[in-house]
């Protein structure tokens, strides 16, 4: 379990190899975000009148 264990993390590195105990560090995968779209606003919903009934005497 030294610098001759190939299946160690002290063993790849004395060996200049690389593998699951010793994994390559990757390239950063960088996210640019997107703008948010800029949504017209909604008309208020309109109201209905209501319609009043004359009563009857």
């Amino acid at each position: 379990m030294g610098k001759g264990d190939i299946k160690t993390r002290r063993g790849k590195i004395a060996n200049k190899s690389y593998g699951r105990r010793r994994p390559k560090k990757g390239k950063k995968i960088v996210v640019v975000a997107k703008k948010a779209k800029k949504s017209k606003a909604k008309a208020p919903a309109k109201k209905t009148a209501t319609k009043k009934t004359a009563k009857k005497k």
